[in-house]
């Protein structure tokens, strides 16, 4: 006796993509030579704190700008060379070169009572909120 089955064109094709489509895509790891800025942003009812982490870079290489509720970290390590007489370079992969990255905050900053502390590669700002106006109505004459 014969059996009727349903015939799906389609099966096969997608059961072999299965494993792609699941899978998530790293778009930092594709480019192993771009450096990346890490950073955790942190609020309380005064203030913001942020740490980013920038190893291997000197206090005097790294910029912090603010403007309103804009913030831009920058930053450049430097590459030191030292060869010894006999001696080569099997492999590199230490990062030199600049890094920079800009994050908005829900908030406007207080740029003169702004901080900002670097310790074991480490760059902490803590970063006081503005004071907001309250919304004002007004009366009509």
């Amino acid at each position: 006796m014969t059996q009727v089955t349903r015939w799906d064109p389609f099966e096969n094709l997608f059961k072999d993509f299965r494993g792609l489509v699941l899978q998530p895509v790293d778009f930092a790891g594709s480019q192993p030579d771009v450096p990346v800025l890490k950073i955790d942003v942190k609020e309380n009812a005064e203030a913001y704190t942020v740490h980013a982490d920038l190893p291997g870079v000197a206090r005097d290489d790294i910029s912090v700008n603010i403007e309103g509720a804009v913030v831009s970290i920058g930053a450049e390590k430097k590459r030191v060379v030292e060869n010894k007489d006999g001696e080569r370079v099997l492999r590199s992969e230490r990062h030199y070169g600049k890094v920079s990255r800009s994050f908005q905050l829900g908030q406007e900053i207080d740029e003169s009572r702004a901080q900002a502390r670097f310790s074991d590669g480490v760059l902490e700002l803590t970063l006081p909120k503005k004071a907001t106006v309250a919304a004002r109505k007004l009366t009509i004459q």
